[in-house]
């Protein structure tokens, strides 16, 4: 089932969000909840998506970054970004480790800031513990956009949005972004003096 995306402004979105015990994950309502965010990821189309997302302030991530979506991109595009395909896969209860102190600035958008993008400061690489939605432990280590990924939706069940990281000056609607701003460097947008 499909489910409405909370859009900025709604009080979940700003809440942090409750840990699940290996019973509740197990739960047929919490496994009936993640198979309704997978499709609602997909319906959108993005490649993650938290269970406040959808109204419910619980620790659980979605997330797919599938292949048709990076074939799309320029060649250039991909190799910068260190973007890759990852399958589905379900986060619970995730803890967050920045690796190191390299960081990379790109364009992010959000399913519940509809219509928007920015450029968003990100570690390069992080480790992610948690659990997967058997409730067995699971330990994923990312880089690149994949980490950009991970820490977006994190940041969810801690009540942040990419609003709150991002470089205020590159706020922008996706539509002028693409107007003006998508053939330029990062460095370009970040520094415009208009």
């Amino acid at each position: 089932m499909v489910l409405k995306i909370r859009q900025v402004g709604e009080r979940v979105l700003r809440q942090k969000a409750l840990s699940l015990s290996p019973d509740e994950i197990l739960d047929r309502s919490t496994q009936e909840l993640i198979e309704s965010m997978r499709e609602t990821m997909h319906d959108a189309p993005g490649v993650g998506l938290a269970a406040p997302q959808v109204g419910l302030s619980l620790q659980i991530v979605v997330i797919e970054d599938q292949a048709e979506f990076i074939e799309k991109l320029p060649v250039e595009q991909v190799a910068e970004r260190e973007r890759k395909a990852v399958p589905f896969h379900v986060l619970i209860n995730p803890k967050l480790t920045v690796l190191g102190s390299d960081a990379a600035e790109f364009f992010e958008g959000c399913l519940s800031l509809a219509g928007f993008t920015a450029v968003v400061p990100r570690a390069k690489r992080i480790r992610v513990d948690g659990l997967n939605e058997k409730a067995e432990p699971v330990m994923i280590e990312a880089n690149g956009w994949y980490a950009r990924i991970l820490q977006h939706e994190i940041d969810h069940l801690n009540g942040a949005l990419y609003v709150d990281r991002m470089n205020s000056r590159t706020f922008f609607t996706q539509d002028n972004c693409v107007r003006y701003w998508k053939d330029r460097t990062i460095a370009e947008v970040t520094g415009y003096d208009e």
